[in-house]
């Protein structure tokens, strides 16, 4: 039993080892390669693009929700060293304004309620933003727009207000 006793201790220390890793590198992984698909999928850096109305056919995420138009921007202040001014046009509806790090952690989110919202996003480090500005605690992320488009008709009159939409480094 003493034989058996140093290998089971190696064992649990590696696996415990092991699980903090993938715990630690795990939502990088996974944001980065969300980055790059949406890249695929011609989603602009400092751009939105506004996303076809969600079905089954055409969802690429496990169950969006079809009663919501999305419109999404891929951020990189390294590209961007002054900022990024973001600002999302004014919805009669529901409408937030949704910002993920490279961690896939959302660090702010912005209600429409019926009025356009503008902000602007600075580099990691930036020392006294102003008032309207926030610090990304990433380099990269995504800004994602979400509508309520319940029907064809609806995502059409998004399609519309989406053209005010902004995503530009300043």
């Amino acid at each position: 039993m003493k034989r058996l006793f140093g290998p089971i201790i190696v064992c649990v220390i590696a696996a415990i080892a092991s699980h903090l890793l993938v715990l630690q590198q795990a939502p990088s992984f996974i944001m980065d390669r969300a980055l790059t698909m949406l890249e695929k999928r011609g989603i602009p850096l400092h751009g939105f693009l506004l996303a076809e109305r969600m079905t089954p056919q055409t969802q690429s995420v496990v169950r969006p929700s079809p009663d919501l138009a999305y419109s999404a921007c891929r951020f990189d202040l390294d590209q961007a060293p002054r900022g990024i001014r973001v600002r999302m046009a004014a919805t009669p509806d529901y409408a937030s304004l949704s910002f993920f790090d490279a961690n896939t952690n959302n660090f702010l989110t912005l209600r429409g309620e019926g009025e356009a919202r503008e902000t602007i996003l600075l580099p990691p480090g930036s020392t006294e933003p102003g008032e309207g500005s926030t610090v990304s605690p990433t380099k990269r992320g995504v800004i994602l727009i979400r509508r309520l488009a319940p029907t064809q008709e609806a995502h059409d009159a998004v399609a519309a207000i989406a053209t005010g939409d902004t995503c530009e480094a300043i």
